[in-house]
């Protein structure tokens, strides 16, 4: 741990609240990196020197004073962090007019010191484990040894099966999502603490991912035990944000390679989803969804497979057409199923799906037909 400006800043500032005395902090080597009187900040205080080099305090009368360079009658104490002489405060004064100060003086100085080292170490953490986080998602080219061997470091297990989770935060309407925003929503994630691994993945994209562990059983994650969880975390979030979230939970993949294919199903999910869409969302749900949305990016195929259902918003000003067919996907084909929910006869159904078929040309009884209307449904 070494003193800097700032923490000396810090340490003159309380001090100053404490005693009406001059104060002076020195770094290792004798400078002065923060005083009372500006003037003498840079300068070399031989008087610090002397308590750095004898690890004691050093009383300095008028008469000492006038034979050291940079150094005024007062008392200089050397500033501890692990037993190791980091520094000196010092007060200015006469020795027995501060002397009953020193103490005081000195021990609020380290303790802004281990503060400060404190914070420090918890940054130091969080960025480490934010970049470990980067390379288990992109799928790091270090081995499971280098990456368990950083895990370790920070305290992190990634023996235990994990399954990646990708976040939105949902302001308010019409306020913009800030750095705050995400930061509350980390917090909450980290805290309590479920050995999480979370990280901001692309603050311009509004995304964070966490790592979460999850149970498996006969091979397979327990859900019912992450929805748990998942409820919590909303309850959470609903009695101490100002936002709301949308989440998307990828799939299991075993080893530490899955995670990068855990964090694909996550994000190609949440990529998704629309505003109106369920806060929650699992990848196993829709995978289908996830997986037919690659068409929609390349115009040609997306133009060829929504041509079918092109033709029915065409010739069905109301939709009635379509909304019947898409009952009977949601009822998976099952005539009575679909004619209950549509409170519809049986003979009504029957010719609302000759007419999708006259319109789009296809058999709705043959599979590669039904496919076809099925996948051009979900590239509406």
């Amino acid at each position: 741990m070494q003193l800097n400006s700032l923490i000396a800043k810090q340490i003159v500032d309380r001090a100053k609240k404490i005693i009406e005395y001059s104060i002076n902090v020195m770094d290792e080597n004798g400078v002065i990196i923060g005083s009372s009187d500006p003037s003498r900040v840079h300068q070399v205080h031989e008087g610090a020197l002397l308590a750095i080099r004898d690890n004691r305090t050093i009383e300095i009368n008028e008469s000492v004073a006038s034979t050291l360079s940079g150094v005024k009658k007062g008392i200089n104490l050397p500033i501890l962090y692990g037993e190791q002489v980091i520094g000196v405060v010092g007060i200015s004064g006469a020795p027995e007019q501060v002397r009953s100060y020193g103490e005081l003086v000195k021990m609020t100085a380290e303790l802004i010191v281990e503060q400060a080292a404190l914070m420090s170490q918890v940054q130091w953490n969080k960025r480490h484990r934010e970049e470990l986080l980067l390379q288990l998602i992109e799928g790091s080219s270090l081995n499971d040894g280098q990456l368990l061997s950083i895990a370790q470091r920070l305290d992190l297990d990634l023996s235990q099966p994990r399954v990646a989770t990708v976040l939105k935060v949902i302001p308010h309407p019409g306020e913009p999502v800030t750095l705050e925003h995400l930061q509350k929503l980390v917090h909450l994630l980290e805290h309590p603490e479920r050995d999480n691994i979370v990280g901001i993945a692309s603050v311009s994209m509004n995304e964070i991912v966490v790592l979460k562990p999850v149970t498996l059983v006969n091979h397979n994650w327990n859900r019912k035990e992450e929805q748990k969880r998942v409820a919590k975390l909303l309850k959470r979030i609903d009695n101490e944000c100002d936002f709301s979230i949308q989440m998307a939970i990828g799939d299991y993949f075993p080893g530490l390679l899955g995670l990068a294919k855990s964090y694909e199903t996550a994000k190609a999910t949440i990529e998704t989803c629309r505003s109106n869409d369920d806060a929650i969302m699992f990848y196993q749900d829709r995978k289908l969804s996830v997986l037919v949305s690659s068409i929609k990016q390349d115009p040609w195929r997306a133009s060829q497979l929504k041509a079918p259902i092109e033709k029915l918003v065409a010739a069905d000003s109301k939709q009635v057409l379509l909304k019947t067919l898409s009952t009977f996907f949601e009822q998976n084909c099952d005539l009575a199923q679909t004619c209950e929910t549509l409170h519809i006869h049986r003979n009504t159904l029957r010719y609302r799906l000759d007419k999708i078929e006259q319109v789009t040309r296809l058999n709705i009884n043959d599979l590669d037909s039904k496919v076809q209307l099925y996948l051009a449904l979900k590239c509406l």
